[in-house]
Order: C-alpha cells, then sequence, then structure tokens
C-alpha cells in the first residue's frame, strides 16, 4: 500500500510540530512496510509573501490530489483582509473538500492530572460547514453584513442535508467504536427553527440506532455537565459553533488543548488538524508540544485504511504522556519539541519490536 500526504506546516510553530508529526508517521509506516510520502507545500504568511494568498489555489489542487491532508495551526486573525489575500486555509479547505464533518476526541491520560481530576473519554462530531460560521457557508453569501452603520447582523444556516450527514456519522462512530450513547446539543429552546430542524434529522437518525442511546442537552447545561461529570457523555453531535466551544472545554477537562487531535472529513477527503492556535510567541524555541498534530495524523492513518500504523502511532503517544520524564514542558515534563518527539519514535519502535 501507499499513500501520499499533503502537509502544510501553517504559521507559528506549525514548521516545528509538521516535522516532529512526519517523523512519527514515517516510523510508524516503516515499522508496518508502509510505503509513505510527504509533500509540503507553504500556506499562510509564507505563501502569502511569496504568492500573494495565505492558501493559493496550486494548494488547494494539490490537496485534492492528496491522499490525506496534514494541516498545521495557522494565525487566520491576524492576516490582512481577504481581498488582499488573506483567506483562512482551515476554512477554505474544509469548503473546497467539502470536509463536512470535524471530530473531535477528548480522552484523558492514566498519571497525567486534568484540571478537575475526573476522567474524559468521549469525541464530539462537529457539523463542519454551516451555523453562524460565514467564511465556510456552502449555500449562500456572507453570514455577517451590516444593513445600516452601527447594526452587526449574522445568518445562520442548517440544512437537512448537513444535519443528516454530520448524525450519521456520529451514530455510525458510536457503532464502530462500541460507545453506548449519542447526545445531540442544541439550543432549541431559543433557535427553535434553525435547532429545531437539527433535532428533528438527528431524531429520525436515531430512530435507525435502537441499540445506541440516545438524548438532548442544552447547550448551556452541557457545559456545566462537561465540567460536573464528563461520563455522563460519549459521542456529542452539535452544530459547528456549539461543536467548536464545546470540543475546547472537552480537551481542556482531559488535559488541554496541546494535547487535542482532531480530523476533518469529507465523502472523498479527510484533513488532520491540530486543534490549537499558532502559539507565535514560542515559535522556533524548541518548546512547543507537537501532540495535537501527531495525534491527529494518527486519525487521519485510521481513515486511510491503516489502523495498525494509527494504533502503533497512538499507543507511543499516549505512553510518552503518561510518563513525567517524557512529557513537554508546557504538561510539566521537561522536554522540548524534538526530545519528546525522539521519545515517542523511540517508544513506538520498543511496541512494534
Amino acid at each position: 500500500m501507499a499513500l501520499k500526504l499533503l502537509c502544510l506546516a501553517g504559521d507559528g510553530i506549525g514548521p516545528e510540530i509538521m516535522v516532529a508529526t512526519q517523523k512519527v508517521v514515517a516510523a510508524a509506516a516503516a515499522c508496518h512496510g508502509l510505503d509513505l510520502q510527504f509533500e509540503d507545500r507553504e500556506i499562510g504568511f509564507a505563501a502569502l509573501e511569496a504568492q500573494h494568498s495565505t492558501i493559493p489555489e496550486s494548494v488547494i489542487e494539490a490537496a485534492r490530489a492528496a491522499d490525506g491532508v496534514v494541516l498545521g495551526p495557522v494565525s487566520h486573525n491576524a492576516y490582512p483582509p481577504r481581498e488582499a489575500g488573506g483567506l483562512n486555509p482551515s476554512g477554505v479547505l474544509r469548503k473546497e473538500l467539502d470536509l463536512f464533518a470535524n471530530i473531535r476526541p477528548a480522552t484523558s491520560v492514566a498519571g497525567l492530572p486534568t484540571p478537575t481530576g475526573a476522567p474524559v473519554d468521549l469525541v464530539i462530531f462537529r457539523e463542519n460547514l454551516e451555523g453562524f460560521y460565514a467564511d465556510r457557508n456552502l449555500h449562500s453569501g456572507p453570514g455577517e453584513f451590516m444593513p445600516v452603520p452601527g447594526v452587526a447582523m449574522a445568518m445562520r444556516l442548517v440544512t437537512r442535508h448537513a444535519s443528516e450527514r454530520i448524525g450519521r456519522a456520529a451514530f455510525a462512530n458510536a457503532e464502530r467504536e462500541g460507545r453506548k450513547r449519542v447526545t445531540a446539543v442544541h439550543k432549541a429552546n431559543v433557535l427553535r427553527t434553525s435547532d429545531g430542524l437539527f433535532l428533528e434529522v438527528i431524531r429520525e437518525i436515531a430512530a435507525d440506532h435502537p441499540d445506541i442511546a440516545y438524548d438532548e442537552v442544552l447547550v448551556d447545561a452541557a457545559t456545566a455537565l462537561l465540567v460536573r461529570d464528563p461520563s455522563r457523555f460519549d459521542v456529542i453531535v452539535t452544530t459547528n459553533m456549539f461543536g467548536d466551544i464545546l470540543s475546547d472545554l472537552a480537551t481542556e477537562l482531559a488535559g488541554g488543548l496541546g494535547l487535542a487531535a482532531s480530523l476533518n472529513l469529507g465523502p472523498h477527503h479527510a484533513a488532520a488538524q491540530a486543534q490549537h492556535g499558532s502559539a507565535p510567541d514560542i515559535a522556533g524555541q524548541d518548546k512547543a508540544n507537537p501532540t495535537s498534530l501527531i495525534g491527529s495524523a494518527a486519525m487521519l492513518m485510521a481513515q486511510l485504511g491503516c489502523p495498525p500504523v494509527a494504533l502503533s502511532i497512538q499507543t507511543a503517544l499516549t505512553e510518552a504522556l503518561s510518563r513525567p520524564a517524557t512529557r513537554t514542558a508546557d504538561i510539566g515534563g521537561p522536554l522540548g519539541t524534538t526530545a519528546f518527539t525522539d521519545s515517542v519514535i523511540d517508544l513506538l519502535r520498543e511496541t512494534d519490536e
């Protein structure tokens, strides 16, 4: 089997954690006899300077041609206006590749302290192309506008099609992974029409899966329940903005955003993506924790039909995080980016011998 991954390092710490990720994935691929190739392209500030766009069309075409994409963090909040080439690479790729699902697991590691001390083991399925996110709207024009000076308005898009896709993906994951419950998180008491449609669709899908428990929780209650008792949740399915917010909370409760893996999935394409930002304040200092991007790449390998490679990566990563001596400084360990990467590779090879 041969695979080609397009690697887009991004801004800030992106190049450092991309190198770390490539080293770990390459080591795992070698252990399992997988023919793996990396293609590197520039996005973000580097691409803007060279090609006057933070994500040139040639990169989008390369993403379509690759078997999968590994996307590093970007500093899109600091980009110039869109008309000056300042596009959000993440949003553009999700739209152009029809990456409708953002899958974000939150799993605590044994021995690694969490903010509340409670173990976390859940996964959030976030609809990725609609909602209030104006830059990812596939079906209409700008989602935000100012009809008169001093008055800003936002439009929220929820369709049956998108709700069906994310709902079916969530229930399929529950069945495949042996999870017992799917919870739809919403605000239908206020957003009666849009979240009303979302819930109507998810209920129909739930009826096709009688062996999986199904319930519904208001988004404000869900935040409180996540802190009070994260074991209350197994699989969460929700709309774009709610999923974005809840997944950051869940992964922080599981140990921190620096550990949070994420996969963007569509009918024909998939992209691994670090859940955290570009952290320009520590860029180039060998301080970045590459766990998020490495874990995301493991999810991508599983999606691409290489579960043994994915398992090797995740097992070594979890083992490294469980040991105080092989943790990065942000989670109380002594290691920098390079030394942590080397430790993960050593553990990976030990496990696969």
